[in-house]
């Protein structure tokens, strides 16, 4: 709660709002693509993060990578609002953010190889029986990653559950992802990786690459 009523603080500034705005992909119920030249006014190789949270990670990766674009997606409404204003005031032209459901982004929004790279840390592992069906991965979202990913692009994953780490593993190289030496790098810089390394507990992460001369689709 206290989370929320911080969250509905930050926003109930104007300048904040408008901050956002600067940032934020209009959701007017209108979208049925995501065109990325559109959004950024240019063509560059475009990074996502799914489940952005604060944007820890992606606002340090986007300034970093000028040359590069990148869209920060979050589902939470209290969250992305959060996100926005931090992205926002960051200022940078190659940092967008979207309030979505990542498996509609990635299932149907996206065009095929139109991303280089997905960043996705600590997706909510749902660990009761009954709730498994509302997790992130499954076989089907593994091979929407893969149709829209571009050859030789990079899926980043990282997760402090190990039997969930050692699911999503499978299914993203049931889709034909092949692992990857390259450490995931937001597995020890996104705010819920630095709560955990500071707790003691484990970090499962690793790196998949979709094969550079691939098609879209298996």
């Amino acid at each position: 709660m206290a989370r929320l009523r911080k969250a509905a603080k930050i926003w109930a500034k104007p300048n904040a709002r408008e901050l956002a705005g600067h940032v934020m992909i209009a959701d007017d119920g209108l979208v049925f693509a995501i065109n990325p030249p559109a959004i950024f006014g240019r063509r560059a190789p475009l990074e996502i993060e799914i489940g952005a949270g604060k944007g820890e990670f992606i606002i340090e990766r986007a300034a970093s990578r000028p040359e590069q674009d990148f869209l920060a997606v979050e589902l939470s409404a209290t969250v992305s609002r959060v996100l926005a204003v931090r992205c926002g005031r960051a200022a940078l032209e190659n940092l967008r953010v979207a309030k979505m459901d990542a498996r509609a982004l990635v299932n149907v929004l996206l065009a095929d190889a139109s991303v280089a790279a997905y960043h996705v840390y600590f997706p909510d592992p749902w660990p009761k029986g009954r709730h498994v069906k509302h997790r992130l991965f499954t076989p089907q979202f593994a091979s929407g990653l893969y149709r829209t990913l571009a050859a030789g692009g990079t899926i980043y994953i990282a997760t402090d559950v190990r039997e969930y780490a050692g699911e999503i593993f499978a299914m993203v190289e049931g889709a034909g992802f092949i692992r990857a030496a390259e450490v995931a790098p937001g597995a020890r810089t996104t705010g819920f990786a630095r709560k955990y390394l500071a707790a003691g507990k484990p970090v499962f992460s690793a790196s998949f690459r979709k094969p550079a001369h691939a098609t879209s689709s298996r």
